[in-house]
């Protein structure tokens, strides 16, 4: 307990009142004045490092994914690990969760550069629907001729994650949810957006020595270590990880 509520505490005590008006009376912290119902999944911000979190400020654990967009384990995780995440700890505001971009090459980037087309408001839907989708998506480029690859990886930057995305139907996948194809090659075509998205991945490699590779966690800002997990087994150990946090 705080110096400050034990104080009030004290003061009430001597004063003859109750332990139920004490508690009343005493300052409350940020997590005291929350309400008890509040959905924490709808507050989702942009944060310092370029990524995105979403849930309570002032969660006690404060949880990071470093996702790949053409990664099937970040994909998996997604499907297994995500949804439980959300409703029993970031909706409760005992956990904010944050996700940051680490793109592995143009696919990837591209991905990335649509989710985050629409700034906060709708990444964590799109990126998630992205990942649903990842094993249609995917093959459209990896499986391209080479020589249109080629030719692709040739073009300058604000063109050529445009002519990634039309191959792989993303303009037209994004235009049917809602954000237009004007909308969408303006964020495919901007150079600021694509280095930002690849200082965040050199930053995860400069900071952390031991990064392994996608999906990798930060618990309040350290990194966390599964073991030799499997795809079924990563929600579990990482689960187990954010109850110790917690204190449970």
């Amino acid at each position: 307990m705080k110096s400050g509520v034990f104080l009030a505490f004290a003061l009430m005590a001597a004063a003859g009142l109750s332990a139920t008006q004490a508690n009343a009376a005493a300052p409350k912290t940020a997590a005291d004045k929350a309400p008890a119902t509040r959905d924490w999944t709808h507050v989702v911000k942009a944060t310092p490092a370029g990524g995105f979190v979403m849930g309570n400020p002032d969660a006690k654990v404060k949880l990071v994914e470093y996702g790949s967009m053409t990664c099937p384990h970040c994909r998996a995780f997604d499907e297994k690990g995500v949804p439980n995440l959300i409703a029993k700890y970031v909706k409760t505001g005992r956990v904010s969760y944050e996700f940051r971009n680490y793109v592995r090459d143009a696919l990837d980037l591209t991905a990335s550069l649509i989710a985050r087309c629409n700034g906060p408001r709708t990444f964590f839907t799109v990126t998630r629907a992205l990942y649903k989708e990842q094993p249609k998506w995917e093959p459209k480029v990896f499986g391209a001729p080479d020589d249109q690859l080629k030719t692709i990886n040739a073009l300058p930057m604000n063109r050529k994650f445009v002519e990634i995305a039309r191959l792989a139907g993303f303009q037209s996948w994004a235009a049917a949810s809602g954000l237009p194809v004007a909308k969408s090659t303006q964020c495919l075509s901007s150079e600021a957006a694509a280095k930002q998205l690849a200082k965040m991945t050199g930053d995860a490699n400069d900071q952390f020595p031991d990064f392994k590779g996608t999906p990798s966690f930060l618990i309040n800002g350290a990194m966390v270590d599964l073991g030799s997990v499997t795809e079924d087994e990563v929600w579990p150990a990482l689960q187990a990880k954010i109850d110790d946090a917690l204190g449970k």
